[in-house]
């Protein structure tokens, strides 16, 4: 018997929260003691085709089938009447067997490769996150980075390890932004320890190059595994190795969170390690003509954001996009510094030379639906649209947010609802479907394979979304879908993994926080 998922009780004070479903779930071997003698003898007088068990508890009917598990619960509403249950995430196999409900908590299924007990208690979101904070900090720092972990035998949570990975530095700061929401929302001693925590972390990645203004990737201490290729290079002191080719991913990750903890920490140390560090990264995009410059003495392959760069057939796509980065730069490097250079310098990017107009031009120019950049738009025009007093500026940022928004509404992200709830000038916008996704996030985040496109409920479509692989026509609940950062198309429902990978919970601590310190949840 393995216990897949975390126990624990909610510590939070959030006891009248609405509640959401807790799905925990128990693997048993077959012919384990545990597996209640009835799972074995489930009647299966049931019509031909793909059902092949059935069950009741009060409102609630599961069926099996040969292809997972379904619940069905009459007037429980559109998004959960229905629920499907497959993969390793609930089910040994897929093929159910038996299946013996335990009144209205939760159901054992027999399959041919053993038993599942899925339980079904409620849960609140501050609970939620009480548990993902835990098991974070359980198996998912690297000298303060933020890692997925990756797990010596498929599914066993008992030993695992970290690696370094591209994007460490826009992870590592999109958790730490979180732990400055939590501060701002309770005041919470541990979650200010864990804010500087990781924002020491980010920091370091501008000091371990050795190239004032240009952070690395990730790094690694010597002697680590996995610190190998082109693009690692040792730190002058010998005692570090780093990823460069920085992307414009990670500049945009850094300032998202330097902007936040510039204004949410109480350290006056941090403010002034932070605006020493977003002067050096803003100078050397300023000093080397809107390019970030780095190893090799020319620009990193997507760090640029320049009008050259705009005028190029690779760069025409991104103009719109790359506009609005380069101005939430400068226009934060302004406000945490106070150094005129940069508001100058904002301003002759955003009327001069047209940054702002360019930036509305999103749909004219776009050439597929890429969640990365929606991402990159998300965290940029956040502290753009924050910081920003100018009225026609502000209608411009509006208009370019307004053309984002009209692919993100569909999708029921919840940390971009939060952020465009927060900064939007066209009031208030509906929350429950998004916040009913927090409620949905699974707490198995563990990469297993996940395949929805076959389902007879679901139609399967084109459509731009990068790669222009199939979609689905509607939206399904995050805990029927593969494990995704928010980078990743919500309507692509299907997904590969061998159960060696847990992604960490960014993905949710981060919108639940801003919600709670934005008074939305």
């Amino acid at each position: 018997m393995a216990a897949v998922l975390a126990a624990g009780q909610a510590t939070s004070a959030q006891s009248a929260s609405p509640m959401f479903p807790r799905k925990t779930v128990t693997f048993y071997t077959p012919g384990s003691a545990a597996i209640p003698k009835a799972l074995g003898s489930t009647p299966l007088t049931l019509p031909e085709g793909e059902m092949t068990a059935a069950a009741t508890a009060g409102d609630v009917m599961w069926i099996g089938t040969n292809d997972g598990l379904v619940r069905y619960q009459a007037g429980a509403g559109e998004s959960e009447s229905t629920q499907y249950l497959a993969g390793r995430r609930y089910l040994p196999d897929n093929h159910v067997l038996g299946i013996l409900p335990n009144g209205n908590r939760g159901v054992w299924v027999r399959t041919g490769a053993g038993a599942a007990y899925i339980d079904y208690r409620p849960i609140t979101l501050a609970a939620k996150a009480d548990l993902f904070e835990a098991m974070q900090g359980a198996r998912h720092f690297r000298y303060g980075l933020v890692s997925d972990a990756i797990l010596d035998k498929p599914g066993d949570l008992t030993h695992s390890h970290t690696t370094p990975a591209d994007n460490d530095g826009l992870w590592t700061s999109m958790y730490a932004a979180a732990e400055c929401f939590h501060y701002a929302a309770d005041h919470s001693p541990a979650a200010l320890a864990r804010a500087h925590r990781s924002l020491d972390a980010v920091l370091f990645l501008s000091q371990v190059t050795g190239i004032p203004g240009y952070p690395a990737r990730s790094f690694v201490r010597r002697g680590d595994a996995e610190a190998d290729g082109p693009e690692w290079h040792d730190s002058k002191d010998g005692r570090y190795r780093w990823k460069g080719d920085t992307s414009s991913d990670e500049i945009v990750g850094h300032f998202f969170l330097y902007s936040v903890a510039y204004d949410l920490l109480p350290d006056p140390a941090s403010r002034q390690r932070i605006a020493a560090t977003v002067r050096a990264i803003a100078t050397n995009i300023l000093d080397h003509g809107y390019n970030l410059v780095g190893e090799s003495g020319q620009p990193t392959t997507w760090g640029r954001w320049s009008p050259e760069y705009f005028r190029s057939e690779k760069g025409r796509p991104d103009a719109p996009l790359n506009a609005i980065e380069l101005l939430s730069i400068l226009r934060t490097a302004a406000h945490i510094t106070g150094d005129g250079r940069f508001a100058t310098a904002y301003q002759h990017a955003a009327l001069e030379l047209g940054y702002a107009a360019l930036g509305t031009r999103y749909l004219e120019l776009r050439e597929e639906i890429n969640c990365s950049d929606e991402e990159l738009f998300m965290l940029s025009i956040y502290p753009l649209m924050h910081d920003e007093s100018d009225p026609a500026l502000i209608a411009l940022y509006q208009t370019a947010l307004d053309q984002w928004w009209q692919n993100e509404r569909r999708e029921e992200n919840p940390l971009w609802s939060f952020l465009y709830q927060k900064i939007t000038r066209r009031g208030r916008i509906p929350l429950h479907d998004a916040i009913a996704r927090l409620g949905r996030m699974p707490l198995d985040t563990i990469g297993w394979s996940v395949m929805n496109s076959t389902r007879h409920d679901l139609r399967m479509n084109g459509g731009l979304y990068r790669g222009h692989t199939p979609q689905a026509s509607r939206l399904l609940p995050p805990d029927e879908l593969p494990i995704q950062r928010w980078n990743s198309s919500p309507f692509c429902v299907d997904g590969w993994g061998d159960g060696r990978r847990e992604e960490e919970f960014t993905t949710f601590l981060l919108p639940y926080w801003t919600g709670r310190a934005f008074h939305l949840l």
